[in-house]
């Protein structure tokens, strides 16, 4: 029995992966930083590597090292690891690790001579986000020193990558921009002695509209789990999360009933209320109040009134509504209910944010298409 939950289809996950993988002669690299985008993390890496990746992808050294515990062996990419981290640890696991500085790459020099092995290493250069990365004005210090450790036998320099920033409004000239200098950087790898094994630019955006992005790797992410980098497009993707719940009280009410806290909503008529138990503490948003969308008894409704740390109201006028009646807030959209893309768009954020946000205690996650 349940009162909320999430379904999360992973059958979805391996045909968006494939599909990717088809399009491409590169490698791919399955993005399951932010526990899978919300979808979990473990089951999403799973479905990811049956889809067709050969890499998985995370942020935290804490990620990858979830990843190993689960017995997964791919290759795993972490990008975003503060000083005083065990990088020893991840080295020890087969963990590749990202460096952008000098610092860093000490850092990570010293993690190697304690896990006495040479850390697999991929240098990230700043083509223009101005986040990660090291800039065009570092980034020769920063190969001139890797390819000397390397020498020593400390490291081995196996990638080099960027990130885009417009890759998601497709024309835009700064992916074009960019482009040119991660070219340029790459020159500037080989002049150093640096050959790395895997070149890799493209997000989901780049890995779905420009081809000559690709190198040897790219690093779709959103688009793993259905949803579209790109506002007007799907490019066949089929989004793997739902999320519902259920009524847990109706109500007849008076017109003129002020809804939910501050009366910001209040019923213009006589109406049926419904009261469902999901609210901020599980990842609805507040600024869903009085818009978010939902799906209840085949008809679009709109939240009334403000949505609570722990349930919101609909206003379903004079329709019949019963306790145990199922609400959809999101889905893929196949059944007439909103998708995470609607959300995104009624709150004014974006279909990542909207995902991400359902990793609550509270609500469980139900896995369709499991495999032994």
């Amino acid at each position: 029995m349940w009162q909320a939950e999430v379904r999360v289809d992973l059958d979805a996950i391996r045909e968006n992966v494939s599909r990717i993988r088809s399009g491409t002669t590169a490698e791919v690299m399955a993005v399951v930083k932010g526990d899978g985008y919300g979808h979990g993390m473990v089951p999403a890496a799973r479905a990811s590597l049956d889809g067709g990746a050969s890499w998985l992808g995370v942020c935290t050294l804490d990620e990858a090292l979830t990843l190993r515990r689960a017995g997964i062996t791919a290759p795993v990419l972490a990008w975003l690891l503060a000083p005083g981290l065990p990088l020893d640890e991840g080295i020890a696991a087969g963990v590749d690790l990202a460096a952008a500085s000098l610092p860093q790459l000490d850092e990570m020099i010293q993690a190697s001579r304690r896990a006495e092995r040479p850390a697999q290493l991929h240098l990230k250069i700043d083509t223009g986000l101005s986040r990660g990365g090291a800039t065009v004005a570092d980034w020769p210090a920063l190969l001139e020193a890797a390819a000397k450790a390397q020498s020593d036998g400390l490291i081995e320099v196996v990638g080099v990558w960027s990130h885009f920033v417009y890759a998601d409004m497709p024309g835009h000239p700064t992916t074009d921009r960019q482009l040119a200098v991660f070219h340029e950087g790459l020159g500037m790898a080989e002049e150093a002695g640096l050959r790395p094994r895997y070149r890799h630019l493209a997000n989901s955006a780049a890995a779905l509209t420009r081809p000559d992005t690709h190198f040897d790797l790219v690093r779709p992410g959103l688009a793993v789990y259905g949803l579209s980098p790109v506002a007007g497009e799907t490019f066949g993707l089929r989004p793997a999360m739902t999320a519902r719940a259920k009524v847990v009280l109706s109500k007849r009410v008076p017109s003129g009933s002020g809804v939910s806290y501050g009366h910001t909503y209040t019923t213009e008529r006589e109406s049926n209320l419904a009261v469902v138990p999901l609210g901020y503490a599980d990842g609805v948003p507040r600024h869903a109040s009085n818009c978010g969308p939902v799906h209840l008894g085949g008809v679009r409704r709109t939240i009334s009134g403000r949505v609570c740390m722990d349930q919101f109201v609909l206003d379903c006028g004079d329709d019949q509504v019963e306790a145990g009646d199922v609400v959809t807030l999101f889905g893929s959209g196949a059944d007439g209910e909103p998708t995470a893309d609607d959300w995104a768009e009624a709150v004014g954020t974006i279909n990542y944010e909207i995902v991400t946000r359902f990793g609550s205690s509270r609500v469980p996650r139900v896995y369709d298409g499991e495999r032994p």
